[in-house]
């Protein structure tokens, strides 16, 4: 019987399990926020606005925060200076429906892409 779950010294698995549960989503975007302003309110946003799976910071910088949540998810924003804003660059592989809500409070400036 084959199992789903690839062995973790095979090459990874083109199937829809392999895609939700071993590929980080990585979103990109842009907002018209200074890159400190932007990682400030991901800290409020999954500590207060993520009921069931609430997110804390792990680690941080000026250009970067790690939130560490449920199971030991985490999610990592990136937030550089970009033409009077901030360049985001975010990823996680539990935390992509809340980090969606959470861009969607932004003021961005270009579309959010996910790949």
């Amino acid at each position: 019987m084959a199992t789903w779950w690839p062995e973790v010294t095979s090459p990874p698995v083109r199937t829809a399990q392999a895609v939700i549960f071993l590929v980080p989503m990585v979103h990109t975007t842009t907002a018209a926020l200074p890159p400190q302003e932007v990682l400030a309110r991901a800290k409020q946003f999954f500590a207060e606005r993520v009921p069931n799976s609430s997110a804390y910071p792990e680690k941080e910088g000026p250009t970067f925060l790690v939130l560490r949540g449920q199971g030991g998810e985490e999610v990592t924003l990136s937030a550089v200076a970009a033409d009077g804003g901030a360049r985001i660059r975010a990823s996680t592989l539990f935390f992509d429906q809340a980090l969606d809500r959470f861009l969607s409070t932004l003021p961005l400036t270009d579309e959010v892409r996910v790949a």
